[in-house]
Order: structure tokens, then C-alpha cells, then sequence
């Protein structure tokens, strides 16, 4: 992976995000992927988990928000992004994110780990 594959699968999960559906997840994530939503979750195991835990996560494609990025490091198959996502209608409506992706030779995301901060939660001090 390099910085711009790394920009444009991003790029496609924010899409997806905003597709009725789930089928676009086929072209993001590997059927084995391991999906970690938050740092002490139990990791959703597998594409056919994902999807329903996917559509129960969003009020649906036309949820208002905004997202910007900032690739971080890319390490051969390992990528991290710095994230902030604003949601319109969603309380809390700021999120800080870091994503560390894995990705097999096709460009599909095999592991996922995503670290979330509201600006409401403790910050761990």
C-alpha cells in the first residue's frame, strides 16, 4: 500500500458509509476481516458480522456529517489515519479517530482498529 491507495480506500469507506446498503463493504474488507470499533471491543470477526453491525452503527446513508483525514504512517501492508468526524444530528457530534488498517495484496482491508474520542470522554489521566 502507498499513501494514495491508502487515501483513496478511505475515501471509499466514507462512501459506503453513505450508501443505503452494505454492499459496498464487499470492496472494502476481506471476508476474514477482524473489525475492532473501539480499543477494549470485542473485534467483529468476518464480513458476514460486519454488515448487520454496520447498518446498526449509522441512522442510514443520508446521515448528515463531515469527515477529514490525515494519513499518518504507511508501512508496507499497515497503514494509520488520523481522523475528525462531524456528525449534524448525532450527540456527541465531534469524533477524533485513529484507524490502523492491515491490507492483503488486493488492496482489501483485512484488519481494522479504530481508536474514537468525543470531546465528552475522560481522557484516560
Amino acid at each position: 500500500m502507498d499513501r494514495a491507495s491508502v487515501a483513496a480506500w478511505v475515501d471509499a469507506y466514507e462512501r459506503a458509509w453513505r450508501t443505503p446498503g452494505t454492499e459496498p463493504l464487499a470492496d472494502l474488507f476481506s471476508p476474514d476481516v477482524s473489525y475492532l470499533p473501539s480499543p477494549w471491543a470485542t473485534p467483529i470477526q468476518g464480513l458476514s458480522n460486519l454488515t448487520p453491525w454496520w447498518d446498526s452503527e449509522r441512522q442510514g446513508p443520508d446521515e448528515p456529517f463531515t469527515i477529514t483525514r490525515d494519513i499518518v504512517a504507511v508501512d508496507g501492508d499497515t497503514a494509520v489515519v488520523r481522523l475528525e468526524v462531524h456528525y449534524q444530528q448525532d450527540t456527541p457530534s465531534r469524533w477524533r479517530d485513529l484507524w490502523i488498517l492491515r491490507f492483503d495484496d488486493e488492496g482489501l482491508c483485512t484488519a481494522f482498529e479504530e481508536w474514537p474520542f468525543t470531546p465528552s470522554q475522560p481522557d484516560g489521566h
